[in-house]
């Protein structure tokens, strides 16, 4: 009866995560590095977890958020207008992203993950029509990176003091909070990276940057399924440079 029930638990977790990683702004491939270390994250609690869960929504909600701040401080106020400037998840709030996905991401592996709605901005209203859009897309994956940078202190410095379930949900939040900033700087869109990367090309790849907006998706979905897994050793690189052993 055990092995069968672990057949049925990894047919499942592969059939919800085939599924999620379509919608997930993070690969298929990468799971394993971040969710599937289960001797790393078995000892969290459901307490500890639901306390992941919270901060996770907010590391999600400050991605969204820091685009809006970022398009605001250059002049477009779209943001601030539609009532987004906001860590209130209420203002945020998806169906799937916000509470399908990290409900089950809970009960099936202990880790909660998700995302927010995205935060409007117009891109004609920008100050800096040349780096504007590209400071915009890039304040996203930097609030990730410095929220892992926070949550990689506070673990170094409480390593001593705390136990082994509270260790296992901050180093989760750190490896998810970079895996979003490496996946979401690959230049493919709508990854934020595309907008970062074609600030840097001149108009006579207009073409190609039209053609990459309405494939993109499509192009996406061959990296995540395909190609994915070669940014893991920078998600590992970063990992270690922050946690060090942990």
């Amino acid at each position: 009866m055990r092995v069968r029930n672990t057949y049925i638990i990894d047919t499942l977790s592969h059939i919800y995560w085939s599924f999620v990683s379509t919608l997930f702004p993070i690969p298929y491939s990468l799971y394993p590095r971040i969710f599937f270390c289960y001797n790393a994250y078995i000892n969290m609690t459901p307490e500890l977890a639901i306390a992941a869960l919270g901060i996770l929504i907010l590391s999600v909600i400050a991605h969204e958020v820091a685009h809006g701040y970022m398009a605001l401080s250059l002049g477009d106020p779209t943001a601030r207008l539609s009532g987004r400037l906001t860590l209130n998840p209420a203002k945020h709030f998806d169906p799937i992203g916000s509470f399908v996905v990290p409900l089950f991401s809970i009960l099936l592996f202990k880790v909660p993950f998700g995302w927010a709605r995205p935060v409007p901005y117009n891109p004609y209203n920008l100050r800096n029509q040349r780096w504007g859009e590209a400071l915009v897309a890039a304040a996203g994956p930097a609030t990730n990176f410095l929220i892992a940078v926070i949550f990689g202190i506070i673990t170094r410095l409480s390593a001593p003091y705390v136990g082994d379930a509270m260790r296992s949900m901050l180093v989760a939040i750190v490896d998810i909070n970079l895996a979003l900033m490496v996946f979401n700087l690959v230049p493919i869109p709508p990854l934020d990276g595309f907008k970062v990367f074609t600030s840097f090309l001149s108009t006579r790849y207009a073409k190609f940057i039209y053609f990459m907006e309405h494939q993109g998706i499509i192009i996406l979905l061959i990296f995540v399924f395909f190609l994915s897994s070669y940014i893991a050793p920078v998600i590992d690189v970063l990992h270690n440079f922050i946690l060090g052993g942990f």
